[in-house]
Formats: C-alpha cells, structure tokens, sequence
C-alpha cells in the first residue's frame, strides 16, 4: 500500500563517471553550444550529475555544417582556455565529429580529413527521413580504412523497426550502435522511446551518450526515470562507454 510512496529512479543518478562521447558542447560551429559561456553551462550542469570528461562531436555536413580539423580544433581551444579560466580543472573535453554519410563522406574519408573517437572509431549518422544512399559503400569503405563506424541513434530514424532487419544487417557488418540517453524519455516521443527500449532489450546498443545541444535537453534528461529493470540493463552499457572510452 506504500508504493506510491516509493522514491522515484532518475536516470542521471546511475550515469557519475560515465564518458559522453556524444554531444555538441563546442561553441558556435553547430546547432550545439551557440558561445563559450553557454558551453561552460552546460558542462556546469552535466558535473552536477557526475560526467566529467567528454568528447565533443560537432557535426560535419556537406554544405551545412562545414566544419573540419580547424574549425573544430579552434573552438575546442576556445573551450578548454574557459574551463582552465573558470578553474574547472577536473573537466576533460577532446574532440572529433558527428560525420553525416552524405555525398563528401568518402572524399573525407580519402583525404584524412575525418574526425574520428579514440583513433579508431567513427560516430557517423544519417538524414532522420532517409536512409543515405551510399551508406552500405561508405561503410565498406570505413572498414577498409581500420576504422570502426558507429551509428548514431539508430532509435531515431524513422525508416527503421526495433527488429528491422537493415539494423541487424549493418551489426553484422561490423557497425557499433550509440542510443541517446534523451530516447529513454519522452523527449522524442512515445515512438522513439518504445524503439531505444527495444533495442536495448534484443542487446542492438553498444554505446550511451548524451547529444546534447543545449540546456534545455539536458533539464529534459535530469527529469527522466526508470525502473529497476532498465538499470540493470544500462550498467553493462555504461560500462562498455567507459572502458573504451575513458
């Protein structure tokens, strides 16, 4: 009879220690962290919540987010020059890409101008209405060059099915599967959320992280519960985040 009285499970409380490898934290070069100070606040409230070290993954794409090694290198130096002048030394944050399998995709990938996680790993993506059309070659391509593509949010793209048979295809491909830790609520709607439980549940996702734009996803993400069941789940996938990443 006393249930109802049972204290609710937040999901940041079990996510101290966990590296973010996915997230637009950088100042002014995405749809992310529009300047420093709003990059600073962010960071402010995710060490409220026990995440410390990052990697920062702005976009790349093809006539929209242009960004590359400078571009992404300067504003990462803009940010760690205002976490040492705000004298938040316990914060780690390195950088690589969220690289949209367009068009200019395999150029980059040709030329080396790629930005890939820990040296080896590629956070890739795709349009949310349609599957890109040399997304098969590309990642041909990826494993080709020794790297390791990651597919951002598989939860979120509305073209496939929690048991859609491309999803299985590309994990037997070699493609490693990142869910946001915003699909695990209603931020995205009832849709995406049935599906990143899903995912978890057939054991499709090797990776957590945040994706996270601005402060107002990640009050969205503070305010998120679960059950028992879903920590449980979880902790191997926090894990697994940690010891490649860390």
């Amino acid at each position: 009879m006393f249930h109802i009285f049972k204290k609710k499970k937040f999901l940041v409380d079990y996510l101290e220690g966990m590296v973010d490898i996915h997230n637009h934290i950088l100042p002014g070069i995405d749809d992310g962290a529009k300047d420093v100070g709003e990059s600073i606040e962010l960071i402010k409230m995710f060490a409220d919540i026990g995440i410390h070290k990052f990697i920062a993954t702005p976009h790349i794409m093809y006539n929209y987010y242009p960004n590359n090694k400078e571009t992404i290198g300067r504003a990462l130096i803009e940010l760690n020059e205002a976490l040492i002048t705000s004298h938040m030394t316990d914060i780690s944050v390195s950088a690589a890409a969220e690289h949209m399998i367009d068009s200019n995709f395999e150029t980059l990938l040709e030329q080396g101008k790629i930005m890939p996680m820990r040296g080896n790993y590629i956070l890739i993506e795709m349009s949310y209405l349609q599957a890109s059309i040399n997304f098969n070659e590309a990642i041909q391509m990826i494993a080709k060059e020794r790297f390791f593509p990651i597919l951002a949010h598989p939860e979120r793209y509305v073209y496939f099915k929690s048991s859609s048979s491309r999803l299985r295809k590309y994990k037997k491909q070699g493609v490693l599967f990142q869910l946001n830790l915003l699909s695990l609520g209603d931020y995205y709607g009832k849709e995406v959320k049935q599906k990143a439980y899903k995912l978890i549940e057939h054991n499709m996702i090797d990776y957590l992280a945040s994706d996270v734009h601005n402060l107002g996803q990640l009050q969205n993400l503070k305010e998120i519960t679960i059950n028992q069941k879903t920590i449980e789940s979880l902790f191997p996938l926090i894990d697994n985040t940690i010891n490649v990443f860390y």
